[in-house]
């Protein structure tokens, strides 16, 4: 356990600190590794099933002359090389992390922009990344960044993410006006909202993802 303090701090304040609040740093651990027990563990190999959208994509790996990944139907298709001499399972990790990163930019951009042509704002950038405490962030210059790992959730999620991140472009705050908005956007936002706060640390693909976020 790391404690982080203010400079200055004394050591004997912290450990009196420490010693008074035990019983909620314990609870604290006990539900941290109760959330990161439910993570599920993929191994990346043909027949297994990846979740997308609400929806699942059965993973199929084929040799092939050069690395490739692409979606046919339900199935999701990687293709190996074997010029590599890297273990196939890193490799297929990798292809299928960085396919789902494109897939989500891709979609998380059209859907930001169809919802600020709706509400005539404008976004100046949408980027992807595997953030560690939250979903998504508006930037004061209105660049818009979210976790790409959004995608392994519901549909209806992602819609409620973007949905709220683009509302920050006209109110960046979380008052009254900001959450009327959204409700004109996404009617079901506090369920989603609710959602992806009991259930978000579930959302993670790989070790190449990072960990997931937990709050938007």
């Amino acid at each position: 356990m790391r404690v982080r303090a203010p400079v200055g701090t004394s050591r004997r304040l912290l450990e009196q600190l420490v010693i008074e609040r035990a019983n909620w740093v314990n609870d604290k651990l006990l539900q941290q590794r109760q959330r990161l027990a439910c993570r599920p563990e993929y191994r990346f190999e043909t027949g297994e099933h990846l979740p997308l959208l609400g929806n699942w994509l059965k993973l199929e790996v084929t040799s092939a002359a050069v690395n490739s990944v692409s979606q046919k139907d339900e199935a999701l298709v990687v293709g190996l090389s074997a010029r590599s001499r890297r273990e196939p399972r890193q490799r297929v990790e990798a292809l299928v992390t960085n396919w789902y990163r494109q897939y989500a930019l891709e979609l998380l951009t059209a859907r930001t922009q169809q919802l600020c042509q709706r509400l005539g704002l404008q976004s100046r950038a949408v980027t992807v990344r595997a953030t560690r405490s939250k979903w998504g962030h508006c930037t004061s210059d209105g660049r818009i960044q979210y976790n790409w790992q959004i995608v392994l959730a519901p549909e209806q999620a992602l819609d409620y993410l973007v949905a709220h991140e683009v509302c920050h472009l006209r109110h960046p705050h979380h008052g009254q006006a900001f959450w009327q908005l959204v409700a004109t956007v996404c009617p079901e936002y506090q369920r989603w909202r609710q959602w992806l706060r009991q259930e978000g640390h579930r959302l993670v693909l790989s070790s190449w993802g990072n960990k997931p976020s937990v709050e938007v």
